[in-house]
């Protein structure tokens, strides 16, 4: 009959390799149990480098190095030395082909400035020198006479003397109904005795045309005018029918230039009371435009034979900083040579009047007492 053992007298067997009768396993079994009990991710083995890596960089650097190589024409297998030096040439070749024509500017520079201050030379030089525009003296002077081509009317005269009573007033009047006036030409006390004997022994007018003069210029360089010379006179009988006069005591002295139609010998002279009064205005002066300078403004007293009305022109000598040296005619804005008008008292005016000041009437010369007041 079979019997079997109670269960507290049952023994396992011994294991071979075990400590006390269990039996023993590795640690990382072990380890990788517990884990494995307690719910974490198994830990991953550390993997040692791979030497493939490095030779794959290695071989890529190989690999470019061969392309540039043979992009630049080098054998393969050339040491690197050559291949540096052949890269630096073909990159010193690379950038003067990028930069050539920086580098052709620069170097061009000088000769082109040259060329240039050249051109602007003589673009400059072939520029007018100046130009003169001459307009009529609009302010009034201090003796003056006014000169009609109609007598006055009956009415005219009334309001000469009732409503424009003054000198400034009839001045002005008198050139809305179409007068001209005429300065009384300057006193030259001064002036050298030759000059006072030309004006003692010829017969000339004892009035002025005035009209201001204007000489500008538009080149960067000075322009000098040194001479003057009057061209082209036509004079012919003053039309002239009615002359109004308001005289001054004593002389006059203005300032600019006085000269005769046709002109006196040293004519244009200096007017004005200063050192030089009466001599030849070119003689000590000159007119400098251009170069920046502001234009030059001049007073001109012309004064044409008695009882004419002459038309002239006016040619003058310049020289500017280019070498140039010659006479050239003045001429207007549309080209035609420029004209200057200069008018005298008529010699046969069949209505002659004055201004008396103290009380202020207009005479008639014929006979003062024949005034209207």
């Amino acid at each position: 009959m079979t019997t079997t053992e109670p269960p507290d007298q049952r023994r396992d067997d011994p294991q071979p390799g075990g400590v006390g009768g269990t039996v023993a396993e590795p640690a990382a079994q072990q380890a990788t149990q517990n884990e494995g009990l307690a719910g974490g991710p198994p830990a991953a083995a550390a993997q040692p480098p791979r030497q493939g890596d490095a030779d794959e960089a290695n071989g890529a650097r190989e690999s470019f190095a061969s392309i540039v190589a043979e992009t630049l024409g080098l054998a393969p297998g050339s040491s690197r030395r050559r291949r540096a030096v052949t890269l630096l040439v073909m990159l010193s070749i690379a950038f003067m082909a990028v930069f050539r024509d920086t580098l052709t500017g620069y170097l061009m520079i000088k000769p082109s400035v040259g060329r240039e201050n050249d051109s602007n030379a003589e673009y400059e030089a072939n520029k007018v020198p100046f130009t003169v525009s001459v307009r009529p003296e609009e302010a009034e002077p201090e003796a003056w006479a006014m000169v009609l081509d109609r007598a006055l009317t009956p009415e005219e005269k009334q309001k000469l003397v009732a409503v424009e009573n003054d000198r400034s007033g009839a001045f002005s009047y008198l050139k809305k109904l179409g007068g001209r006036p005429l300065a009384t030409k300057a006193t030259l006390e001064n002036a050298p005795e030759r000059y006072k004997d030309q004006l003692a022994s010829s017969n000339l007018g004892g009035y002025a045309d005035v009209f201001q003069m204007n000489v500008m210029s538009t080149r960067s360089t000075a322009v000098t005018i040194n001479g003057w010379q009057v061209t082209d006179v036509i004079c012919r009988k003053s039309t002239g029918h009615t002359i109004v006069h308001l005289p001054q005591q004593g002389g006059a002295a203005y300032e600019g230039l006085q000269l005769h139609i046709p002109p006196l010998v040293d004519e244009p002279v200096l007017t004005d009371e200063i050192e030089g009064q009466g001599e030849s205005y070119f003689s000590t002066h000159v007119i400098e435009v251009g170069g920046g300078q502001p234009s030059g403004n001049y007073k001109v007293q012309a004064i044409a034979p008695p009882g004419q009305s002459c038309q002239w022109g006016i040619k003058v000598h310049y020289t500017d900083s280019y070498q140039t040296t010659r006479w050239v005619q003045l001429k207007e804005g549309n080209g035609k040579p420029l004209r200057i008008r200069t008018d005298s008292i008529p010699a046969d005016a069949r209505q002659e009047w004055v201004f008396i000041v103290q009380p202020w009437r207009l005479c008639d010369t014929s006979g003062l007492r024949k005034c209207i007041t």
